[in-house]
């Protein structure tokens, strides 16, 4: 693989598949936001839920939210996506959200670290990851984790200050940046 030249800060999109205010997924990704060094900037994504539903007959309209994701998902080096379980899949409005991106080539060859606070979601994991895959990101299983935050009570400065976590999280960030920095020119 080629390797990519760093002539400064990198930065990675961090989407959440949960809209819900006290969601561990999205504290989990913004304990990674705040961790990451100085040189990555990981921007926290919060319009999934201002995404229209999907409809092949409104991509030529290109909705606005629409084009936003995809400039963001275009902008970022790599994309950390943590998403909880629904009905033994990943949710409504994060594979709304996919469905919408399917089209992008920014998704082709993108790292991809994919995240989850429950160790019972399972079936979102493996669902989150074939769908990624058939949109040809590069999943990086080095940076694919889940951390056990259901029923622990963390919130994301429990989850910032515990050793354990906080190192897991940094490595996740150092193998998504290894990544990112073998990856090949996105075809765009």
């Amino acid at each position: 693989m080629p390797l990519r030249i760093s002539l400064g800060n990198m930065k990675f999109l961090a989407i959440s598949g949960s809209l819900r205010a006290a969601s561990l997924n999205s504290a989990l990704l913004r304990a990674i936001a705040r961790l990451s060094p100085d040189d990555i900037e990981v921007e926290f994504f919060t319009g999934l839920g201002e995404l229209p539903l999907f409809n092949p007959d409104l991509e030529a309209d290109d909705p606005t939210s629409v084009a936003d994701l995809r400039r963001r998902i275009a902008s970022a080096d790599a994309l950390l996506i943590a998403s909880p379980e629904y009905a033994h899949g990943i949710t409504g409005v994060m594979k709304n959200a996919l469905d919408w991106m399917v089209s992008c080539e920014a998704f082709v060859f993108k790292p991809v670290a994919l995240l989850n606070a429950s160790p019972r979601a399972v079936h979102a994991q493996a669902a989150l990851r074939e769908v990624v895959t058939v949109m040809s990101a590069h999943i990086v299983d080095e940076a694919c984790i889940t951390v056990p935050l259901l029923g622990a009570h963390l919130d994301e400065e429990q989850i910032v200050a515990h050793p354990q976590i906080a190192a897991s999280l940094r490595g996740v960030l150092a193998s998504l940046r290894e990544a990112a920095l073998a990856a090949p020119p996105n075809p765009q």
